[in-house]
């Protein structure tokens, strides 16, 4: 039996990811943005092991979900599925002065790959989208561009593939992988989304605890259990560095040495 870590997961593709590892005999815990969400969460699912709560758009509830997940002991594997759509209007600021987006789908992995206690495996959510993305670290909070909130997801997503592989590189001894779940009808995909609700959370489940050798690589992207070809911008070992440096500086939070 695997422990895994889950965030995002009182709805959505991370509660159906859930829901699929606790059918194979793995312990799940739950995270929820607030107490209320994470009573829902609960009430969903009540075989999860727990649920731990905090907002991952501010860094101090990054910091919360951190410590709360390692009270919990150690995981075999955390899957980041937390993320905010395209659909934002406008720019909005965070209480810590970033890009609303960009703190929740990147600083929040980050921050929590960092504190949490290194797990054997890490599973980051990217998207189709990211195929439109630029992993530019010249204006990531969007202070100086005009807004385009489809190209801030996109761009986000890129940099959760840059993630994967950065982290990848960094610890050798963890399998880091990121996972393009399709674009499915959920809240966030909408009723319109054209592709297979049921195999959305699949992948990500699979990369967390399966002993397959396709599921036992690091450093790679996953489209329905099959490697599948990451865009340029997030191959370059320089861009991955740049960017875990980039998100050291905006947070004083770096990633521990390597094994």
């Amino acid at each position: 039996m695997a422990r895994v870590l889950i965030t995002g997961s009182a709805d959505g593709l991370g509660l159906m990811a859930a829901r699929l590892l606790i059918r194979q005999g793995h312990g799940v815990t739950l995270h929820a943005r607030d107490t209320e969400r994470g009573e829902d969460a609960r009430a969903a699912l009540p075989d999860a092991e727990g649920v731990v709560t905090g907002d991952l758009s501010s860094l101090g509830g990054m910091r919360a979900v951190a410590e709360g997940a390692n009270a919990c002991g150690r995981f075999d594997a955390v899957v980041h599925n937390a993320g905010i759509g395209y659909r934002e209007a406008r720019r909005v600021g965070t209480e810590d002065g970033l890009c609303h987006v960009f703190a929740v789908n990147v600083l929040a992995p980050y921050v929590l790959t960092a504190l949490i206690t290194r797990p054997d495996r890490l599973v980051y959510l990217s998207s189709g989208m990211a195929r439109h993305g630029q992993a530019d670290l010249s204006d990531p909070q969007w202070t100086r561009r005009r807004w385009n909130g489809a190209q801030a997801y996109s761009d986000s997503k890129l940099l959760d593939m840059l993630l994967a592989r950065a982290v990848a590189e960094h610890w050798p001894g963890v399998l880091s992988n990121s996972v393009e779940p399709g674009w499915v009808p959920t809240k966030m995909g909408g009723p319109g989304a054209p592709d297979d609700l049921a195999l959305g959370p699949v992948t990500q489940a699979w990369l967390a605890v399966s002993d397959e050798p396709s599921a036992t690589l690091t450093g790679e992207h996953f489209f329905h259990q099959r490697r599948h070809p990451t865009p340029v911008g997030a191959r370059s070992h320089q861009a991955g560095r740049a960017l875990l440096g980039y998100c050291a500086g905006l947070t004083g939070i770096a990633l521990p040495a390597r094994q």
